[in-house]
């Protein structure tokens, strides 16, 4: 889910950016600190935190009054700012676009990050993987999952892995789940 987010900061201009204008420079400065990056957001009305990516910073309002620190010819400016956030929420439903196949399982594209889909969380038929043509089968019905598939999962976990960034498991194992195309051939039946 993606969803606008307001914050505050101070930001460090640096001397070699004074001739510029400020609010420029102060988005210059909060797109490379934090686009790209995983963040908390907390969420004061249901009292809970989400894990984030920030996407794009938007907008951003700065004090003209800065603070200038001896020593450091910088000067620093408080900061009002909103950027857009994809944060899945569990138990969202997500589609997208199966963006490689392996032993473990699918790896989807949700447009921001990827997220994975365990071979067990595939289908409730038992799933092997084709080395041969790079795919995952599905032994009673003898459908398959490759790559570029597009892909309707529940979200059912999010984490952070150590070096890899956020983690975001998913399943196809419920009804109204699977490939866009299974979901179709079942409706029209």
């Amino acid at each position: 889910m993606f969803m606008l987010v307001r914050a505050r900061d101070v930001v460090r201009i640096p001397p070699s950016k004074f001739t510029k204008p400020l609010d420029s420079t102060v988005l210059e400065e909060l797109r490379s600190k934090y686009e790209n990056m995983l963040v908390y957001i907390e969420d004061s009305e249901r009292n809970t935190r989400h894990l984030a990516v920030v996407v794009a910073v938007v907008n951003a309002s700065a004090d003209p009054l800065g603070v200038l620190i001896p020593g450091d010819g910088a000067s620093y400016h408080s900061v009002e700012f909103e950027f857009i956030a994809f944060s899945p929420f569990m138990k969202e439903i997500v589609e997208g676009e199966v963006a490689s196949v392996t032993r473990a399982g699918l790896y989807v594209n949700l447009g921001v990050i990827d997220g994975f889909i365990h071979i067990n969380q595939v289908s409730d038929e038992h799933v092997t993987f084709d080395p041969a043509t790079g795919s995952l089968l599905l032994e009673e019905s003898r459908r398959r999952v490759e790559r570029n598939d597009v892909v309707r999962a529940r979200v059912y976990t999010t984490g952070i892995l150590p070096g890899k960034g956020i983690r975001i498991h998913m399943t196809m194992r419920q009804p109204g789940l699977g490939k866009l195309e299974w979901i179709r051939e079942k409706r029209l039946k």
